[in-house]
């Protein structure tokens, strides 16, 4: 079966997020929770990060 890379899905579970960004599967979680976050998308309970609002919002802040 073939993979599809990491830069080129459009929504990250939250192990493939901590991958990518280096940032922490609780700091993730810690962040997702918040109701104004505009890059999670909930199925049922699960999360999903939406990668290129991800990459948005990493770059725009100074420090976490």
């Amino acid at each position: 079966m073939k993979q599809i890379p990491i830069w080129e899905k459009s929504n990250l579970t939250l192990e493939e997020a901590a991958a990518y960004s280096g940032i922490g599967i609780n700091k993730l979680r810690q962040l997702t929770d918040d109701d104004n976050c505009e890059f999670v998308l909930w199925i049922g309970t699960k999360r999903l990060i939406k990668r290129r609002k991800f990459d948005e919002y990493i770059e725009k802040l100074y420090s976490l």
